[in-house]
């Protein structure tokens, strides 16, 4: 059995969290691959090595010294090092670092180096070699990544051997740095399980698996045992916090099982997610895996007579939204209605000249906003076996005096998607949680 295993950065912080990591690689031998971030906070006024990285940039474009800045990284990691008694030799990187900087770096190569020096260091001390992920991590001229490339790039490099790679870079064609978006390691480990059709992608972090709800608004949540990755998807786009969005496609599409765990708490299991699960008995009211939700959307309706015979009609009004770049969140309808479900700080620096063009185009009988609205939704693969699902629902949030502003559900069952007043957002989803979950 292979493993794929990805830390972040609070797993990286110091010596301590090293040594958990260490402990946690070799406590099962199919653990052959590890990928790094970069260090992060040790404490809550720490500050993470990469929004040094980014800080000494931004110094450097306006001509202000960052000695103070780098000299932190550089301790930072030095510390490290002689903390776990190893002899890597970072003072000659970290000179060739500098010396390239006063030469002139870009800012993705220079904030790539968190990660790097992570996994120098974690390398010399796990006893794996080091496998720099610019040597097999390649983008395409338009920034994708190049997945054939990769994965027959990673094949080939890691073949036979146990390795550490830094996460959240790569490299374009002609050899220069490219790094991901801000937790781009979470890819950089996606695509070395499904390059090495690994078993189990296990994604090591300060928390043990995902929460059923905002532990913010909910008090001390339940976490989430098994959600498939269609659950996944849905909870991360209506806003739970939950892992990089491109995370998910490259493990998904091998079908590999993605493990998170937490490396403060490495015996428990955590939160399992495979593309399905064997299992029929559901446990009374508990048909919903999680809920999530977010603020300021804003609501569009048009009402027209006969609009649902009005070939084309639907194309019209999409383009107008194209025009402006704004993109539809929800599209709920009704005969002669549809309603357009847009973020409001989206739409807001046009919405007086897409709803002139909306009425001069359409012709509307009715045209309206709604603005302060929030979404929030109700996820989990047992609805559809669950019946009277929606009716639970809708009927506990009327009970608890929340005016149901809109409802939208998906053909799969998978969601019950309600909007609501902003003001009425924290208390629906503590209603749904203590309805369904407690």
């Amino acid at each position: 059995m292979l493993k794929v295993l990805k830390f972040g950065g609070s797993s990286m912080a110091d010596a301590v969290q090293f040594a958990k990591v260490k402990a946690i690689v070799e406590a099962d031998p199919g653990r052959r691959v590890v990928v790094v971030s970069a260090a992060g906070k040790r404490c809550k006024d720490d500050h993470k090595i990469t929004d040094l990285l980014y800080l000494c940039h931004a110094h450097m474009q306006y001509g202000v010294p960052c000695d103070g800045i780098f000299d932190m990284i550089q301790k930072r990691y030095l510390q490290i090092r002689d903390d776990l008694g190893l002899t890597t030799d970072l003072e000659s990187e970290f000179a060739a670092l500098r010396s390239k900087m006063d030469m002139g770096i870009s800012k993705e190569e220079l904030v790539s180096r968190g990660e790097y020096f992570s996994a120098r260091l974690m390398a010399d001390y796990l006893g794996f070699d080091f496998l720099d992920a610019e040597l097999w991590l390649k983008f395409n001229l338009d920034g994708t990544v190049d997945q054939e490339a990769t994965y027959e790039a990673l094949r080939r490099a890691a073949s036979g051997r146990c390795v550490v790679i830094p996460g959240f870079y790569g490299a374009m064609p002609d050899g220069t740095i490219k790094t991901f978006t801000r937790g781009g390691s979470d890819i950089t480990g996606a695509l070395a399980a499904a390059a090495l059709d690994a078993d189990i992608y296990e994604n090591w972090t300060d928390v043990s698996g995902f929460l059923m709800a905002d532990p913010k608004i909910v008090h001390d949540p339940q976490p989430i045992e098994r959600i498939t990755y269609a659950e996944l998807r849905e909870l991360s786009y209506i806003g739970a916090q939950v892992l990089h969005e491109g995370t998910i496609f490259p493990v998904r599409e091998k079908n590999i099982a993605l493990n998170i765990r937490n490396t403060n708490q490495p015996d428990h299991p955590g939160t399992m997610i495979r593309e399905s699960f064997d299992e029929q008995e559901v446990p009374d009211n508990r048909f919903i895996t999680g809920i999530a939700g977010r603020k300021n959307f804003s609501v569009i309706s048009l009402t027209k007579s006969g609009m649902s015979s009005e070939v084309g009609v639907l194309r019209r009004i999409l383009e107008l939204l194209e025009k402006y770049n704004v993109s539809v969140e929800y599209l709920p309808s009704g005969i002669d209605c549809v309603s357009l479900v847009v973020a409001t700080d989206k739409v807001a620096s046009c919405i007086y000249q897409l709803m002139g063009d909306l009425q001069k185009e359409i012709k509307p009988d009715k045209l309206h906003v709604i603005d302060n609205i929030a979404i929030v939704a109700a996820v989990g693969r047992k609805m559809a076996f669950k019946p009277g699902s929606s009716g639970k629902i809708f009927a506990r949030l009327g009970e608890n005096g929340i005016n149901i502003r809109m409802i939208t559900q998906g053909p799969e069952e998978l969601n019950v998607i309600v909007g609501v007043d902003n003001k009425d957002f924290a208390n629906t989803i503590r209603v749904l949680y203590d309805s369904f979950v407690k």
